[in-house]
């Protein structure tokens, strides 16, 4: 997150979509990004589905607990193990 090539992606980003992070990331993102204390709560221990949205100067947080009994997630899942627990029911 250092890197001077790191700085430039958030730079030339108009739209960011975070995740929880780690704790010495998130304070990287809060400088680099002008997040606040409250703000950064939304990605610190956040549930699945739980960040903020950057757009612009625009930081909102969300909420997207995507429903997992759809054919739209089991294509979309980062989880291999939720396919295989399927697979062997």
């Amino acid at each position: 997150m250092s890197s001077r090539e790191v700085e430039n992606i958030f730079e030339n980003s108009d739209f960011v979509y975070m995740l929880n992070q780690a704790g010495g990331d998130r304070q990287i993102l809060a400088k680099q990004l002008g997040i606040s204390t409250h703000q950064l709560s939304y990605v610190t221990h956040s549930g699945e589905g739980e960040g903020l949205l950057f757009y612009g100067s625009t930081i909102l947080p969300f909420v997207d607990h995507f429903p997992k009994n759809t054919e739209l997630y089991r294509i979309m899942t980062t989880k291999p193990q939720e396919l295989k627990k399927k697979e062997d029911e």
